[in-house]
């Protein structure tokens, strides 16, 4: 891990609501699915949340699409269990209005009429205080015996770039409503959301424009006074050779390369020969691979600039499939001991 040290996984402690956001490609919800399975150890039970209705979730996991209910998705090393839930703003609404002015049928007949689109459609800040408003509830919701139902929450949230304006709720009701349900549904959910129950979690990759919005929704966060969690860099390649070997590349050195290739058996560095013929097209790829050292390092020392805890995630070879995400969970626990 880079950056300030602080608990995380392994702490007792830990929030009770992760929000993971990240630019688009980078891998947010893969993220935020491993996480779900790292802190479903021991017996303890997740709930993974997706708000945006893109049912990515639902492929990570090799599962039909997800209905509007909780249902287990996975089960963790020790016996805990992750269960998933695609939240939807129309059906969010009809709870909604059972709950505080106990419509029933009326509510339902409302959907039919497309009312209940037209507005969510119309009022795109209600839409957010609906979408967090039932994640929060989770936060909060306990069984009969006064016990939490779910250990954690954890939300597949929306990109970087909207991320402080969706969570920050109370503002965007701020114009629909100053007083009555909808204003208190608002503050509830705000209360939640700026206490040490949450943490907002960001995941980049290094490469400079997913970094750069990544500063900037941590600024933004911070200024609306949002928890903010952990950075989390994925897809991290592995860096093939040294430095040495790095600064001859990056240098072109020709008959370095050609004498080496011919002391490993592929030739005599005569002109014409193999290792002749090789050289111009492993110089090129090595100085690739240079170029994307440094420039991963220059990106690394801005993410240590922002002096937020920093996680790595590898880049997986065969791509993401559920044994994939166990291997990621496993990563994210084995850095979180060492921390």
């Amino acid at each position: 891990m880079r950056g300030p040290r602080g608990e995380w996984l392994g702490s007792d402690a830990v929030s009770r609501l992760q929000v993971v956001s990240g630019k688009g490609g980078t891998g947010k919800t893969t993220v935020a699915a491993a996480l779900a399975l790292a802190l479903a150890r021991e017996g303890r039970r997740t709930l993974l949340v997706e708000v945006e209705g893109r049912q990515g979730l639902a492929q990570l996991f090799g599962a039909e699409a997800l209905p509007y209910e909780e249902r287990k998705i996975a089960v963790a090393p020790g016996g805990g269990e992750v269960f998933a839930l695609a939240i939807d703003a129309e059906r969010a609404l009809l709870d909604y209005l059972q709950m505080f002015y106990k419509l029933g049928s009326a509510g339902r007949a409302l959907k039919k009429l497309g009312a209940i689109d037209f507005a969510t459609t119309i009022a795109p800040g209600l839409r957010d205080v609906l979408l967090t408003g039932k994640a929060c509830e989770a936060v909060r919701r306990k069984d009969k015996a006064g016990r939490f139902v779910y250990d954690h929450v954890i939300m597949d949230a929306p990109p970087t770039g909207r991320i402080t304006r969706f969570l920050n709720v109370n503002d965007e009701v701020a114009g629909l409503a100053r007083f009555g349900p909808i204003h208190n549904q608002a503050q509830a959910v705000m209360k939640v959301l700026k206490s040490p129950e949450t943490a907002v979690h960001l995941v980049t990759l290094l490469e400079e424009m997913p970094v750069q919005e990544t500063a900037d929704g941590i600024a933004e966060l911070q200024e609306a006074g949002l928890p903010v969690g952990r950075v989390v860099v994925n897809m991290v390649r592995p860096h093939h050779v040294d430095e040495d070997t790095l600064r001859t590349a990056a240098d072109g050195h020709r008959t370095e390369v050609a004498k080496a290739l011919s002391r490993a058996g592929l030739g005599g560095a005569r002109r014409g020969g193999l290792a002749e013929r090789l050289v111009d097209p492993l110089l090129e790829q090595a100085a690739e691979h240079a170029s994307r050292v440094e420039l991963e390092r220059a990106q690394r020392a801005v993410l240590e600039g922002l002096r937020v805890p920093t996680y790595e995630l590898p880049l997986l070879g065969t791509g993401v499939d559920l044994a994939g995400l166990y291997a990621l969970a496993k990563d994210l626990r084995k850095q979180s001991v060492a921390e």
